[in-house]
């Protein structure tokens, strides 16, 4: 068997892994950042940069490992191309794209949404390294609610973020919201995400996807503009 078939099973195991835990669906990704994505010249320095923790040099070539990635959430208004970026990044790693809808956790039986968001964790762990994609965070983690659904939504979040922290598989998040009201600011805090992208459209450009970008300092949640 030469490296490309070695490289093909392996994916195929993963992808069979992903699809029998029944909550994260397997994306087959093939989107280029710089062909389908315009601007955004910032972030995808960022990924560039960032996509060399990964690699084995970066573990033992420096006396302190390089620090793995842990995430970036993207936050826009529907249909300025959060999504899109998602599917990039796993393209630009090489690395398979496991989407985790927030919907599909939250179950009417007591305890099976906790033990949903716990599989699907454990499952992206199991075929790490890759690229887990959160749609729509506030949905299923927007602030209060908390004795309406007998405290579930909290138990949810708080498996989330404990994760988030403490995760040591190179398992790298991509979460996208449209809006950032809605999120608990506990998750807006150095140390679940590495960064934190604004989205937005520019005016008059056709042809390609272009967009304002921005970042925002996540202790004190001041946007600054980084490209105009």
């Amino acid at each position: 068997m030469n490296s490309k078939e070695a490289i093909r099973t392996i994916s195929n195991e993963k992808e069979q892994i992903i699809k029998k835990s029944g909550i994260l669906d397997y994306y087959q990704v093939n989107e280029e950042l710089e062909k389908s994505v315009g601007g955004l010249d910032i972030l995808k320095k960022y990924l560039t940069l960032r996509s060399k923790a990964f690699e084995r040099k970066a573990k033992v070539v420096f006396k302190k490992p390089l620090p793995e990635p842990k995430g970036i959430l993207l936050l826009g208004v529907p249909g300025c191309g959060k999504s899109l970026t998602a599917k990039c990044v796993a393209t630009l790693w090489k690395q398979p794209l496991l989407r985790l809808d927030i919907g599909k956790i939250f179950q009417a039986e007591v305890g099976s949404s906790e033990n949903n968001v716990r599989l699907a964790l454990a499952t992206a762990e199991a075929v790490a390294p890759c690229v887990l994609w959160i749609d729509e965070l506030e949905k299923g983690l927007s602030v209060g609610g908390g004795e309406k659904d007998g405290g579930t939504n909290s138990r949810v979040y708080s498996t989330i973020l404990t994760w988030m922290q403490e995760k040591t598989k190179p398992v790298f998040v991509v979460a996208t919201a449209n809006n950032i009201s809605d999120l608990p600011p506990e998750l807006l805090r150095k140390g679940r995400f590495d960064e934190i992208f604004l989205l937005t459209y520019l005016q008059g450009v056709k042809g390609k996807i272009f967009f304002k970008f921005t970042s925002t300092n996540t202790d004190k949640l001041v946007l600054q503009t980084l490209i105009h």
